[in-house]
């Protein structure tokens, strides 16, 4: 597979003659991904070297790396979720005065519950994800550019190239365009089916680590001996209330597929702009560019398909099962506090999720770009 080779040497180096750099065989000091590539066992360099698993380890670190920096947010949003009318206090009227108390109510590890099984599932949810993801986009962008070059020739054979030259330049780049946001729609939507089913679970584990301790939800959430650990509420989940309980939520959560079709393509649509805008490739894109173009399809997304999160995570609170209850529970949360109450953490979750998109993707741009710096290099040496 062709990767695109990224040099890290500096400018001043780069003109250095090869005698200057050495025999062959010989790394030069100043080049890291050499040194890097050269360390590494055989059977490491063979796996980064393909693109879906330097992807999905990509999407792992990412998402590992946001998830610890906003913690304390998604703790915060997830009890607000929860909340109803009569639990609600004076404690989640302010995002930082409920999170000092929270602090102050049980100390700074209250402020990080659940990050253990949210960095167990990020480690699956973006590495299939991003693997799913990227593999589907490239069949599904090779399939359709084998079909426009089919076409192309299917008209140059019928003597139509004036034709032809006339639709490409005029029309050719908006079917292309709109051919790739179709790519980057079913991508999104078949890697996300894919990554809820895996990581299900362990979002079942999370909500109920990061909420048994509130007591300002303690009247409204069913009574339990709390939960020790992830694999402690992994294996009570399963063994008091099965696969109804691991998969818990698990129908909002398809619904929330939504989320994913609308970001990835308007960050894909946003990254093609700036790239024309600033005349670089893809890749080349500076990393402020990333961060705000992922915060901002993040926020988007984010604000469109918000309700889908509460009524999940009152399923997984509860343990109504796959996809039991789904239209009582709407009802009952609207009874509760009207459409508003679909509502609730917004404001706390744009602020958890806008940092949270732009260290994640921009985190993953700039590792991605630095296995392929070091596969190249292994490929030089």
């Amino acid at each position: 597979m062709s990767r695109p080779v990224a040099s890290s040497v500096p400018s001043s180096a780069a003109s250095t003659s090869s005698t200057e750099r050495g025999a062959p065989g010989q790394l030069p000091p100043y080049d890291i991904h050499s040194r890097i590539a050269r360390g590494l066992n055989p059977l490491v360099l063979r796996a980064i070297a393909d693109q879906s698993f330097s992807n999905g380890l990509s999407g792992a670190v990412a998402g590992t790396i946001a998830a610890t920096v906003v913690c304390p947010l998604d703790v915060l949003k997830t009890r607000l979720q929860v909340s109803t009318l009569a639990s609600q206090s004076e404690q989640y009227l302010s995002t930082v005065e409920a999170l000092r108390r929270i602090a102050r109510s049980e100390g700074v590890r209250g402020l990080y519950r659940g990050l253990g099984p949210t960095i167990a599932a990020l480690l699956p949810n973006w590495g299939v994800y991003f693997s799913t993801y990227g593999a589907l986009k490239r069949v599904l962008t090779s399939e359709r550019a084998a079909a426009r070059e089919a076409l192309r020739q299917e008209r140059r054979g019928s003597g139509s190239d004036s034709t032809t030259s006339a639709n490409d330049a005029s029309g050719g780049d908006v079917e292309v365009q709109g051919a790739d946001h179709v790519a980057h729609i079913v991508s999104a939507a078949g890697a996300g089916a894919a990554t809820i089913f895996v990581t299900n679970p362990l979002w079942v584990a999370k909500t109920r680590l990061q909420v048994q301790h509130s007591q300002a939800l303690a009247s409204t959430i069913p009574v339990r001996v709390p939960y020790t650990s992830t694999v402690n509420a992994l294996r009570r989940i399963a063994t008091e209330e099965g696969l109804k309980g691991l998969y818990s939520g698990f129908g909002p959560s398809l619904m929330g597929i939504a989320h994913v079709i609308i970001q990835f393509p308007l960050y894909e649509s946003i990254k093609v702009k700036l790239a024309a805008r600033r005349g670089v490739q893809l890749d080349e894109i500076p990393a402020l560019d990333l961060m705000v173009a992922s915060a901002f399809a993040k926020m988007i997304a984010s604000t469109i398909t918000y309700p889908h999160e509460v009524i999940r995570s009152h399923m997984h609170v509860h343990g109504l099962g796959p996809f039991q209850g789904i239209g009582a529970l709407i009802r009952r949360i609207h009874r509760d506090g009207g459409a508003s109450a679909f509502y609730r953490g917004c404001g706390t979750n744009l602020i958890r999720t806008t940092p949270a998109a732009a260290i994640t993707f921009t985190s993953f741009e700039l590792v991605s770009r630095e296995i392929e710096r070091v596969v190249a290099a292994a490929d030089d040496l």
